[in-house]
Parts: structure tokens; C-alpha cells; sequence
């Protein structure tokens, strides 16, 4: 009878300690380890593009125990208590809780579809009327040599050609110059208005001078701007709505603040 009931509280010992040890992967010199420790650490890890394994909680185990250890020989030394080191810490524990609060404020406050929709249209609306020019160019470094390029193009030297030899610009000059369509605002501001000003298959009278040297410009033809399908660009304009949410935020925040 004794025998019995000593197997029986043995066995609701346990029972008893089972949860207890769940809740933790590991024990280092009396230390546990929470399980919660090394799911978030888990999770941290598949989010960067591991796959959750038994091969990755195992080395994750081995991770954080021999982080405990480390940390316990600190402990031992007294590192945590140096000034230095508490400025560390309390930088990288507000990290931590401010990316969680945007986290969030992101997942209470997500983009809608309606928001993307409007802003693309509003974007459509403003650069609407725009321009796109297909322009060649040849990119010379004095202002001789890029007039006396535009006498031999006046003659009945050939532009490509001219480009190919003599062209400084490594984007362009092996396809005989062409810069192919963009919007003249792509452009270094003197380079743009110039291009804006001529006919079409027309080449600049006199070279035109930036910061990158001397240029000689054709406009080959012009179009009317069409903008970019909206499921294009619609992850940027997403991100640049969050982005002036999580601003506003911070600033009505910042507004109720007392600040001395």
C-alpha cells in the first residue's frame, strides 16, 4: 500500500512539472529559457526567408542557450551595469517597442484600394499633358569640338556615326546616341528645356553646356506622356500613403506633446 502510493505521487509530480518544463526549451545553470525567447526568434527568422524547421528550432535552441551563457559570464563581470552599455540597452528595447507600435498602427490603419485609386488618379490628373521626347545626343567635352561636329552633321556626316566615334556618354554613345523616350524633366534642367524647344528631326544650332560638357541634341519625335498601368506603381503609391498616415500620426502625437 505505501509502494502504491508513493508511484502515485511520483507520477502527479510529474504531471505537475510538465507544463512547467513546456515553457521552456532549456535550463543553464538554473536559468530557464522561455519557449516564447525562441519562437520569437523563430519567426524573426522565417520573416527573413528561413523555413521553419526541426533542423532550424534546433539551432536556434543551440543559439540561445549559448547566448545564456555568454549573458550569465556578462552578468558575472558586471557589463550590464556599465553606463555605456544601459544606453545601449535602452536604445535597442525602444527600438524594438516603437516597431511594434508601427506594426501596429499599420495593421489598424492599412491602405485601401479606394486610397490607392484616388492618388494614382490625382497623379494621372497632375502630369497629364505631359511630353515624352525620343532624343539622340552626342556628349563632348569642349565647345569647339561639339561645333564642329554640327558643321559636319549640317553636311552630310551621319549623327549615329558621329555619336558612335566621338560621344563621352558610355549610356549612349554605342547605340549612335540614342537616349530612346523620356520626359524632358528626366533631364539636367538645361539639357530638357533645349531638347522642349525643337522640331522634330531638328539638331541644335550651338552645343548646349551642362555640368557633364557639351551636348549636341536631335529630337527624332515627341508623344503625348502616357502614364504607367496602375497595378504598375500601385505597391509604391501604397507605401507612400502608409508612410503619410504613420507622419500624421506622429505629428498629432507630437503636437499634444510638452515639450521643454
Amino acid at each position: 500500500m505505501t509502494l502504491k502510493k508513493t508511484r502515485v505521487w511520483v507520477l502527479l509530480a510529474a504531471f505537475a512539472a510538465a507544463p512547467a518544463f513546456a515553457q521552456n526549451i532549456a535550463v543553464v545553470n538554473g536559468t530557464p529559457i522561455p519557449t516564447s525567447r525562441a519562437d520569437a526568434l523563430i519567426k524573426q527568422l522565417v520573416a527573413q526567408g528561413q523555413q521553419d524547421s526541426q533542423q532550424l528550432q534546433q539551432a536556434v535552441r543551440e543559439e540561445l542557450v549559448n547566448r545564456e551563457i555568454l549573458m550569465q559570464e556578462a552578468a558575472r563581470k558586471g557589463i550590464a551595469n556599465k553606463p555605456e552599455v544601459k544606453a545601449q540597452i535602452a536604445v535597442a528595447q525602444q527600438t524594438v517597442v516603437l516597431r511594434v507600435l508601427i506594426e501596429n498602427f499599420v495593421k489598424a490603419h492599412p491602405v485601401t484600394a479606394a486610397e490607392v485609386k484616388a492618388r494614382y488618379d490625382e497623379l494621372v490628373k497632375q502630369n497629364g499633358g505631359g511630353k515624352e521626347l525620343h532624343l539622340h545626343h552626342i556628349l563632348v567635352d569642349n565647345e569647339q569640338q561639339a561645333k564642329d561636329l554640327i558643321a559636319k552633321i549640317k553636311g552630310v556626316a551621319s549623327f549615329e556615326d558621329l555619336a558612335k566615334q566621338y560621344s563621352k556618354d558610355p549610356g549612349s554613345s554605342k547605340n549612335g546616341g540614342d537616349l530612346d523616350w523620356s520626359s524632358p524633366s528626366a533631364y539636367v534642367p538645361e539639357f530638357g528645356a533645349t531638347a522642349e524647344k525643337l522640331k522634330k528631326g531638328e539638331v541644335t544650332s550651338e552645343p548646349v553646356k551642362t555640368q557633364f560638357g557639351w551636348h549636341i541634341i536631335r529630337l527624332d519625335d515627341s508623344r503625348d506622356a502616357v502614364p504607367p498601368p496602375i497595378e504598375q506603381v500601385k505597391t509604391q503609391i501604397s507605401q507612400q500613403i502608409q508612410q503619410e498616415k504613420l507622419q500624421a500620426f506622429e505629428e498629432e502625437l507630437k503636437k499634444k506633446a510638452v515639450i521643454k
